[in-house]
């Protein structure tokens, strides 16, 4: 059995960039950084190392995504990992890796880059309300798979 899932959560490096192709379907993508501590036991030291990620959201999730993130908002993405693959000008052949979203959270508004004096005193007193979950498509959730159509 295969699985290529990748559940990552980590702030924007960029504000979003958003075309449409010729198809007329709408294209996002941006950065993510997420970040990873530890304290390395020779020294004692709390250590960090920061990952950055290419993220593509397509559709619906493209245009909520264009609407609502901007550099430094907090989002949950899941999804999968796919290379592209193309050659230059000068026929060197190019690479990518990319994380195609197939699903995100959007952080409260209280988590937002902006304010963050503000932020601190909102969260104590407002209650956080729930982070809204949003699919790609909502058939997929509809969708039952037999363990018998899954090959081996």
């Amino acid at each position: 059995m295969n699985l290529n899932k990748v559940i990552l959560i980590g702030r924007l490096t960029k504000d979003p960039e958003t075309k449409t192709i010729p198809s007329g379907h709408m294209v996002c993508s941006f950065g993510l950084a997420t970040n990873r501590t530890w304290t390395d036991r020779q020294t004692n030291q709390k250590q960090e190392k920061v990952e950055f990620h290419n993220i593509v959201l397509w559709r619906k999730l493209a245009e909520i995504a264009s609407q609502y993130l901007r550099k430094g908002s907090l989002v949950l993405i899941e999804g999968r990992i796919q290379t592209r693959s193309w050659e230059d000008q000068s026929g060197n052949r190019k690479y990518r890796t990319e994380v195609v979203a197939e699903n995100i959270q959007l952080a409260p508004k209280s988590l937002s880059p902006t304010n963050t004096a503000q932020t601190a005193s909102f969260q104590k007193e407002t209650p956080q309300e729930d982070i809204p979950i949003i699919e790609e498509e909502e058939e997929k959730q509809d969708k039952e798979i037999d363990v018998k159509d899954i090959p081996l």
